[in-house]
């Protein structure tokens, strides 16, 4: 065996497939990138395809380990995220099940995490007000899979439902790399409805009552097979990292490694996240050190059982498409509005909380290409060779200067922007919430796409606030923010962050790798063969990262952006009230004015 040893991580995110190889320092060596394809077929609806997406993975894997000039032999894990997106494949045979609108796209066989299609079956579910709710943040989102499962059902041709089995993406990839069916308690726990054995008198995890009153029963049958079993019976469900096989000969050709390759139980791609940038100590901050130890007897970590308490003080933000956040705790914790409290989903007999933002690289993105002078300010970007968030944070300091403003907040003052242009995942758990703004004029420059977009960057602050806050006040007790993604590169993003929240936001070694890199150390945990608990994995692997400080009480930016929160959330508040007051002034017109038409139709096929 060789004396080095490396490992590998995958993630799928919303639009890409990347891969990374690292050493056993936690070092990258390479990471590859390869473009995945996004069906919008009708509005809310988002479908792609688990053949591109493997195919996808497969070559980045290979090209990684090319890249990192490593003999191949020496992978010894590989680790998998993804987005909580829902796979759907043929029992029998393994192969694709379209999931619609339309049923002839044969390769489009999976509902993507954002998809919003089933209003009403969500709004079935949660009518039930069935117990486990309270473990989803007291009602299923319209992002999980069970509502586009009952969906699918409603929907799907004639039979075809009855021949499904369902994955959660991040469970199809150990699938494919390994030919098995363990599934992850990250996958089924956060997003399928499952409670762990023993938590409110659970027995199987899975619930009969619930999925039989939601109209689901056929999932009940055979010890509910198609969803992956009964944890010790018919199936097996892992926490992260613990090893569900090897590669399989195939996949191990496809990749261009070996079937000595251990695969561990993958991690929705917010929790790679997690385990990819919580361990890092930064080192501009006061930051208490986590301390490395081995495995307890139990099979559990001595090192965290040191540190639950600085763990539990760090809120993961993994920032993309949207931003998740996410928090541990020892014993649960029940949040209105946010996901969990998950138990076992990274560490066995450990809490998680999910709170989050449904759009936000998203937002920044929609609010500058929908602005009439969007090819203007991308064409001065590409000329200065810089991004179009660096020429307007300069272009807004400019702003500033040429109008003798204290800070570029000050600018912003009286505009006020409420941003949730896809509904609210946390804490107002409110698909239904759109966006708004006071403050608009007739200018359509430069200066006011630039104004337009702090705002929306102001917005994302005052949202993570609300989060945050909503969080403390439950129980939790979070003093740090560790950012992830590509947002860590903005800095006027990271300091209104700072100073909106209170908090200092750590910046990881890794800012974009960070998700992929929580993969890696899921391989390493897996081919550690249980010599090495994951925690202890990832505070060896992970690098120092750096704090951003928030601004002084003293601060008029402090102050201003506090004034703007009290607004921020007046507006969320008014738009549920202005929506609630036209609703009930329409009640009983639309059903009348459906019938009058139904009536007219009916007529006049009778007169054809």
């Amino acid at each position: 065996m060789p004396a080095q040893e490396y490992y590998v991580g995958v993630d799928v995110g919303t639009g890409s497939a990347r891969a990374c190889v690292i050493d056993s320092t936690g070092e990258i060596l390479a990471v590859t990138t390869q473009a995945i394809t996004k069906w919008e077929p009708k509005q809310d609806y988002f479908n792609q395809s688990s053949t591109e997406i493997w195919e996808a993975v497969c070559s980045c894997v290979k090209q990684a380990v090319a890249q990192a000039s490593i003999d191949h032999t020496a992978v010894r894990g590989i680790g998998f995220d993804a987005t909580c997106s829902l796979v759907v494949l043929d029992e029998e045979t393994d192969s694709p099940v379209p999931v619609g609108p339309d049923f002839a796209q044969t390769e489009q066989n999976i509902i993507l995490w954002m998809d919003h299609r089933a209003p009403d079956q969500t709004n079935a579910i949660n009518a039930t007000k069935h117990n486990l709710l309270k473990y989803v943040g007291g009602q299923m989102s319209i992002e999980m899979e069970i509502p586009k499962m009952k969906w699918l059902k409603e929907n799907m041709p004639e039979g075809a439902f009855d021949k499904c089995k369902f994955y959660d993406l991040a469970d199809f990839l150990t699938h494919r790399a390994s030919g098995s069916e363990d599934r992850s308690f990250c996958s089924i726990v956060c997003k399928q409805g499952y409670v762990p054995v023993g938590i409110d008198g659970s027995i199987k995890g899975w619930s009969k009552e619930f999925l039989e009153e939601i109209g689901l029963p056929e999932l009940v049958e055979d010890n509910f097979r198609r969803l992956g079993g009964v944890n010790g019976e018919n199936g097996t469900i892992l926490s992260a990292g613990h090893k569900v096989g090897n590669l399989s000969a195939e996949t191990a050709e496809l990749m261009g490694l070996t079937t000595d390759v251990a695969v561990g139980s993958s991690v929705i791609d917010c929790y790679a996240g997690w385990i990819g940038t919580i361990a890092a100590k930064a080192e501009n901050s006061a930051d208490a050190e986590a301390t490395n130890s081995e495995e307890e007897p139990n099979g559990e970590f001595k090192s965290l059982q040191d540190s639950i308490e600085v763990v539990s003080q760090r809120l993961a933000a993994v920032a993309g498409t949207s931003t998740c956040h996410l928090v541990m705790s020892a014993d649960p914790i029940f949040v209105p509005g946010v996901w969990g409290p998950y138990r076992d989903v990274i560490f066995p007999n450990r809490w998680l909380a999910e709170g989050g933002q449904s759009c936000t690289g998203e937002l920044l993105h929609h609010v500058l290409t929908t602005h009439p002078a969007y090819n203007e300010v991308g064409k001065l970007a590409l000329t200065a060779q810089v991004s179009i968030f660096e020429l307007l944070n300069s272009h807004l300091e400019k702003m500033r200067v040429e109008e003798d403003a204290p800070t570029i907040a000050y600018l912003a003052r009286h505009f006020f922007f409420y941003g949730d242009l896809h509904g609210n995942r946390s804490p107002i758990a409110d698909p239904l919430m759109k966006g708004s703004v006071v403050g608009i004029n007739m200018n359509t420059g430069i200066d006011n796409l630039a104004l337009v977009y702090y705002a929306a960057v102001e917005f994302i602050g005052q949202q993570t606030r609300h989060i945050i806050d909503t969080l403390n006040a439950a129980g939790h007790n979070v003093r740090e923010i560790y950012l992830s993604g590509g947002q860590c590169r903005n800095d006027l993003l990271t300091q209104t962050m700072a100073t909106a929240t209170g908090l200092p936001v750590v910046i990881p070694y890794y800012i974009e790798a960070a998700v992929v890199l929580g993969s890696a150390m899921i391989g390493a945990k897996a081919a550690s063969d249980s010599k090495k608990s994951l925690w202890n994995i990832m505070s060896t692997m992970t690098k120092p990262g750096t704090a951003v400080f928030p601004e002084g009480a003293d601060e008029l930016n402090y102050k201003l952006l506090r004034a703007k929160y009290d607004i921020f959330l007046d507006m969320a508040q008014r738009q549920q009230t202005y929506r609630d007051a036209v609703d009930k002034a329409l009640e009983g017109i639309w059903s009348v004015h459906k019938q009058c038409i139904l009536t007219m139709t009916s007529k006049s096929y009778i007169q054809i």
